[in-house]
């Protein structure tokens, strides 16, 4: 059996750019080619990819109810129906009693994606009702872009109206008279530049304000005391703020800090000691922030006051204001921390069962609420959606994930280990398996992920489908490597930049300590990754490829040197930022060594399956399909190497849970037959 037709050289340094042509015949019918040579090596895995299929639906309640959040007279929740591929929007009248009870006698539909969807590809972006709770402002990409169509639907008379704007990027933010829509355009690289204000019922909308930085990404959003609207202009290094009085959107924006570079900042607006000020989370006077308030009428950066100083060994990653409390997300130690700061009683930090695990505030409620909402799960956990008692630290378990059929959550064991990377660091390790797998003291298959980039932090979180895995014996292990924030800003500046070999090393030293614990064999490790962690996937297949036994890359942005010396893609100028500009030469020879499209040899690789997005804006699809052409032409060994090439779908991949269910069900069954994993579960012990 032969694989999808070898792409064609070309003069030049890269024989596969043609593959960049989209929508030409040529490379449409290479990638169809691909697909059909991926459904044809997989034909016998059809009956397992549908048993999995069923199994992973089978645990997931097909038709629930979220839990309701009250806002003004009303509760707004979703609803899920068995069959239907995404959730149902409602509200009801709020009940007088304050309890949470949905009247369905009042019940209203605000809006159904799956009527929207049509069957094909659909993302919700804006969902925001209007603060007299008489409209609601919504964005649909219908396509996987990113490119957003935007819509009022008035909630009293049912009638909607598209407002006729293009290139938008889905954010919609209300004033306070809710008639006043601020949204954001895209420039022609699909970056959030220029915002712009529209007032109901008028033909066209005011620019009020372009970012001319193509570093800088636009951001509105609503404070927490919903008094104000808060314009954040960002780079990955370098921030700005301004803002304007919720009650009159025809003002001008005001700056609270000239951008100066590395200077980074976040504000919110709310309550402290009885006086509405400005609490500002900056990194003036440390890399891990420090906390700051002004009062509202001198918000600007000469009157901030310090009221918490930076910590080298916490992070502050995010304060949430509400009239009760200060709520502090911190980052220590490699795990989430939550204080709270009540007003005028001692700060308390939330407790919580598990020794590793994902935490954060999910919804903070009304402003003046006694309670917040925080979401917390666990390897071994699913999702529990908590109320906290502002005051007194008491949390009540509303609502936690359920999972259908049998399942026993102490079944499996959540661990921690720590890898001595090649410089000493040590790099933490979560990991999830049977007690029985544990116990049993033998090598298992692994199934390693990782992503180490942005400093974004992998916090431990449940999986439906996961149990798949772990009820065939496999174990499922994170590693943290640096790039990413799990152990704050130290951490991620360790893996960016010049020092982004780092983050291949630590991925390398965590597959090692998981071998040399005796947990797995190199011919039972399968590794994953998306995105930028398909990066990390690509670069550790070609500098230890003997160490996995398989490797899956999603939507993989493993053309890092060609994408970042092309600066009318979308992502890249701002992205010198995190890689470096290749147009430098010691940052072009920098990036050439570690990309893993210049860096495929003639060596033997595991089996790989990359799977990409074709209307993916943040990582073109061409880059896996360029990646998998060289594998093909230069790779030693006859193992199994598939695209799958969505040719519907952008980054995030197909839109409705089943879809998604699916494409699981396939990576499954890759991995199965890969590494030659029998099929039938294990029986849960009591």
């Amino acid at each position: 059996m032969s694989p999808a037709p070898i792409a064609r050289q070309e003069a030049g340094n890269d024989p596969y750019h043609w593959l960049e042509n989209r929508d030409s015949e040529e490379v449409l019918a290479y990638l169809q080619a691909e697909n059909a040579y991926l459904e044809t090596v997989l034909e016998p895995q059809q009956a397992l990819r549908e048993q999995l299929f069923e199994e992973i639906k089978g645990r997931i309640r097909e038709t629930d109810l979220s839990l309701p959040t009250p806002w003004g007279d009303y509760l707004y929740y979703q609803r899920t129906t068995a069959g239907d591929e995404y959730p149902r929007h409602y509200r009801c009248r709020r009940p007088a009693d304050g309890s949470l009870q949905v009247d369905s006698a009042s019940e209203t539909l605000l809006l159904d994606p799956n009527e929207l969807a049509g069957g094909g590809f659909l993302s919700v972006g804006a969902f925001s009702i209007s603060p007299d709770q008489q409209r609601l402002a919504y964005s649909l990409d219908s396509n996987g872009d990113e490119i957003y169509r935007l819509f009022v639907k008035e909630l009293g008379s049912g009638q909607i109206s598209e407002l006729p704007f293009d290139d938008c990027d889905g954010s919609m933010t209300w004033a306070n008279d809710s008639q006043t829509l601020f949204f954001t355009e895209l420039d022609d690289t699909h970056r959030p530049y220029k915002l712009y204000r529209h007032r109901l019922g008028d033909a066209a909308a005011e620019a009020v304000f372009e970012e001319a930085d193509g570093r800088f990404f636009l951001h509105c959003y609503r404070s927490s005391s919903e008094h104000q609207l808060i314009l954040k202009l960002g780079s990955k290094t370098t921030s700005e703020v301004w803002v304007l009085d919720a009650h009159s959107p025809q003002d001008a924006f005001t700056c609270l800090a000239p951008r100066e570079e590395n200077h980074e900042y976040d504000v919110d607006h709310g309550m402290l000691d009885g006086h509405w000020c400005w609490l500002i989370r900056s990194n003036q006077s440390g890399i891990n922030f420090a906390l700051y308030r002004a009062t509202e009428s001198q918000p600007q950066r000469p009157h901030w006051q310090q009221i918490r100083a930076h910590d080298p060994r916490v992070m502050l990653e995010g304060a949430t204001l509400n009239q009760r409390a200060i709520v502090l997300a911190l980052r220590e130690g490699g795990l989430p921390i939550l204080e709270v700061q009540p007003q005028g009683a001692e700060a308390y930090r939330v407790q919580l069962p598990d020794a590793a695990y994902s935490l954060y505030v999910q919804d903070s409620l009304e402003f003046h609420s006694p309670v917040i909402r925080l979401r917390y799960e666990a390897l071994n956990r699913p999702a529990q959606i908590r109320q906290l008692e502002l005051a007194s630290g008491a949390q009540q378990v509303l609502k936690q994930t359920p999972v259908e059929g049998p399942f026993d959550a102490d079944a499996y064991e959540s661990r921690r280990l720590w890898a001595s990377a090649a410089d000493s660091t040590q790099i933490p390790i979560s990991l999830v398996a049977r007690r029985d797998v544990f116990a049993a003291g033998k090598p298992a298959p692994l199934y390693l992920y990782g992503y180490g980039a942005y400093g974004e932090s992998l916090d431990p979180w449940f999986s439906h489908a996961r149990l798949s895995l772990l009820d065939r014996g496999f174990v499922f292990a994170i590693a943290h490597v640096r790039g990413g924030g799990e152990m704050g800003e130290a951490w991620y500046r360790a893996g960016k930049l010049a020092h982004k070999q780092n983050s291949f090393d630590d991925f390398i030293a965590s597959a090692e300590r998981l071998i040399a614990e005796g947990l797995t064999t190199p011919a039972q490790l399968a590794i994953s990754g998306g995105s930028a962690g398909g990066l990390l996937i690509g670069a550790v297949l070609n500098q230890r490829p003997e160490l996995f036994a398989a490797a899956i890359a999603e939507v993989p942005f493993v053309d890092v040197l060609n994408t970042m010396l092309n600066p009318d893609l979308p992502l890249t100028v701002t992205e010198y930022d995190e890689w470096g500009d290749p147009n430098q030469p010691e940052v072009y020879e920098r990036i050439k060594a570690y990309a893993p499209y210049e860096n495929v040899r003639v060596q033997t690789y595991p089996p790989i399956l990359a799977v990409a997005g074709y209307n993916d804006s943040r990582v073109q699809y061409w880059e896996a399909a360029k990646w998998v052409a060289r594998l093909r032409r230069e790779k030693t060994d006859t193992n199994l190497l598939l695209l799958k090439t969505d040719l519907g779908v952008g980054h995030g991949g197909m839109s409705g849970r089943y879809q998604g269910i699916r494409d699981v069900a396939l990576e499954y069954a890759f991995l199965f037959h890969v590494l030659g994993v029998a099929h039938p579960q294990m029986q849960l012990g009591r």
